[in-house]
């Protein structure tokens, strides 16, 4: 079980005003759909699934939103490719085992993107930053 793509299909970054006062962060990230995707090796050709994802990072009350949608492409064998996307069409359910693969790359991946993105638009970072503080003594 590999990881052999990551693809950003959408980037938005809207900041809708001013920032003030207290500033509440939501990220999420969802799964909107599994397909088979066909990967041609040299001569060889490998099963492989394609997840399309959804990351929002919006920050209330209304001060701006960042979107990112995207794809992975994860290679296994061809039982177990049958198997995730037999799982995803019967009830929207993957394994866990191969799901939080798959949302840790997506989280890293779009976490590190949407920091760039905030930082260009003048929106405060989606994610804790470390901050150093001086103690009195």
């Amino acid at each position: 079980m590999t990881i052999v793509g990551f693809n950003f299909t959408k980037l938005v970054a809207e900041r809708k005003g001013a920032i003030r006062g207290k500033i509440n962060i939501n990220n999420n990230v969802a799964i909107k759909s599994v397909e088979p995707a066909n990967l041609s090796l040299g001569k060889n050709k490998e099963d492989g699934v394609r997840f399309t994802f959804q990351f929002t990072a919006k920050y209330e009350p209304k001060a701006g939103e960042i979107e990112i949608w995207g794809d992975i492409i994860y290679m296994e064998e061809a039982s177990k490719v049958k198997e995730i996307l037999d799982s995803w069409k019967k009830s929207k359910k993957v394994s866990q085992a191969v799901m939080t693969q798959i949302l840790n790359t997506t989280l890293t991946k779009c976490n590190i993107q949407a920091l760039v993105m905030s930082r260009d638009i003048n929106l405060p970072p989606p994610i804790p930053l470390p901050k150093v503080s001086a103690e009195k003594k």
